[in-house]
């Protein structure tokens, strides 16, 4: 069963990185000092408006208050010069409209202790006044508008209002007072205000010159980096297919090599075979002559020959017959090799997703019996290279994953790939067994097998994945952990490329 699914720094580079955030991080602090101390101001300047308001209120109050006084003085002189009541009405308007008004100014400087004692005063100063006042009222209104007169003529009254006045004066000069000093805050406020301003702008002045300067040479830097990198690589180009073609010709003759030898091992290896197939005929022959020998003169055939020829003889010979076995499956394999190694490379467009979509299905019934899953990531990249090497090497890769699956749970392989410039990287990861970090580069070498042997086989499949993928021009490695699973990473050229021809002298 499978299914598809839809779709480093270097320490130049860090440095700057951390050096650009350094800046950015000073601009957004003098950003902040500039909008808390604009907010600081304003607050500032609200409260300084409030205070002087304040100030006008209680001027205005005290005012109200001098007024009224010099009213109600004005019409009380009036009834006693003239006796007209509506001088005496007058005065009596006025009069109640006082404790109002003075209770305005009382509540007006509720918190200032100094302007609240002279409200004191004030009334105390007030209540004197009136006292006075009612006592020449009172004898006009009798009649005795000559007694009224006299007693006017003889009270202290002119004292009495400039006492009011002063203090009134004094009230008046507090506040303007506590004005100025308000004023000198209100002006040091809008002086460290600006101060700030100018700080903060300097700030992000100097912020913004020290980043354009180090951007402009960390781009020049990086132009001159990047044409080293670009000649660099062309040369690295060269260098690649000049050791590519070495390889080449050296796996050549390595492969050629192992075609000799296997070639040349495989006479004597014949001739092992059938000399042991005359042995095994022979043993026979001598089992027949014992039987006879027991027959007519049992007294000749003693325990030992008899052992040596129905026992010892016949395993020797087994064991012979299936180590030649074995070693003429090992040279197979090598010949295969040595033969894969030699086929001419046919490159083509392939479609990976349904060339792993065949595989799957080949092993349809193996990935059912183990409960698997085969997933394709997509997109998978495809690629234009030789369709029997990359079906033969993910064939391997993911039958390999069904093979050594974990028994205790559902198998899991994800077949997936990414585009990397030139190249692809493919990895087929699965949820098996696992294989130990010591065994990752052997599992690799040619008749090496990893962890439990209980699976038929004889270590030629991952040798075989590999020399076919360097054959292609790529690398492949894993990534595995016991009892994690393990993850075969794959890299080869998005396009193959027939490696150069060495023409140099040899």
């Amino acid at each position: 069963m499978y299914r598809r699914l839809l779709p480093g720094f270097s320490v130049s580079e860090g440095r700057m990185g951390r050096f650009l955030v350094t800046c950015m991080a000073l601009g957004f602090f003098a950003l902040i000092v500039a909008g808390v101390a604009a907010a600081w101001s304003t607050a500032q300047n609200e409260q300084h408006t409030a205070d002087v308001g304040h100030t006008y209120q209680v001027e205005i109050a005290i005012n109200r208050a001098r007024v009224l006084i010099e009213q109600s003085e004005t019409a009380r002189r009036g009834f006693l010069l003239t006796g007209d009541t509506a001088y005496l009405q007058s005065y009596r308007t006025v009069m109640a409209a006082l404790p109002g008004a003075i209770g305005r100014i009382a509540a007006l400087t509720a918190d200032n202790p100094g302007q609240q004692s002279k409200v004191a005063t004030l009334r105390r100063q007030i209540a004197d006044l009136e006292q006075h006042r009612e006592r020449t009222i009172s004898l006009s209104v009798r009649g005795d508008q000559s007694a009224a007169l006299v007693q006017f003529q003889q009270e202290t009254s002119i004292r009495r209002m400039r006492a009011v006045r002063t203090l009134a004066d004094g009230m008046i000069a507090e506040e303007q007072r506590l004005l100025a000093i308000r004023d000198a805050a209100q002006q040091a406020s809008v002086r460290v205000f600006y101060i700030t301003l100018i700080c903060a702008g300097l700030l992000l002045v100097l912020v913004a010159i020290i980043t354009l300067v180090t951007l402009l040479r960390y781009t020049r830097e990086l132009a001159t980096s990047r044409d080293a990198i670009r000649d660099f690589a062309d040369t690295l180009e060269d260098l690649v297919e000049e050791r590519t073609a070495d390889l080449s010709r050296a796996n050549e003759e390595i492969q050629r090599f192992a075609y000799i030898v296997s070639h040349d091992l495989r006479s004597p290896l014949v001739n092992v075979m059938g000399f042991t197939a005359e042995l095994e005929a022979a043993t026979g022959t001598i089992g027949e002559l014992i039987d006879r020998a027991e027959e007519r003169a049992p007294e000749l055939v003693t325990e030992d020959v008899r052992f040596a020829a129905r026992e010892d003889l016949p395993e020797a010979i087994r064991f012979i017959r299936t180590s030649t076995q074995k070693m003429d499956r090992l040279i197979n394999a090598i010949l295969k090799l040595s033969r894969q190694g030699r086929r001419v490379i046919a490159a083509e467009q392939l479609d990976m997703t349904t060339l792993i979509d065949g595989i799957g299905a080949s092993l349809t019934q193996q990935m059912e019996q183990r409960d698997t899953i085969l997933t394709i990531e997509q997109p998978l990249p495809d690629l234009v290279s030789d369709r029997l090497a990359v079906e033969q090497i993910f064939s391997n890769l993911i039958e390999n994953a069904v093979k050594y699956l974990d028994p205790k749970r559902p198998g899991r392989i994800v077949v997936r790939g990414k585009r990397d410039g030139k190249r692809i990287h493919y990895e087929i990861e699965d949820n098996g067994r696992g294989i130990a970090p010591s065994d990752h580069s052997r599992v690799f070498d040619l008749f090496r097998r990893s962890g439990t042997q209980d699976q038929p086989g004889e270590g030629i499949g991952l040798a075989h994945v590999r020399a076919l993928a360097y054959r292609l021009g790529g690398v492949i490695d894993v990534a595995s952990e016991l009892g994690r699973g393990a993850t075969f990473r794959l890299i080869l050229p998005a396009t193959y490329a027939e490696p150069k021809t060495d023409t140099r002298g040899r």
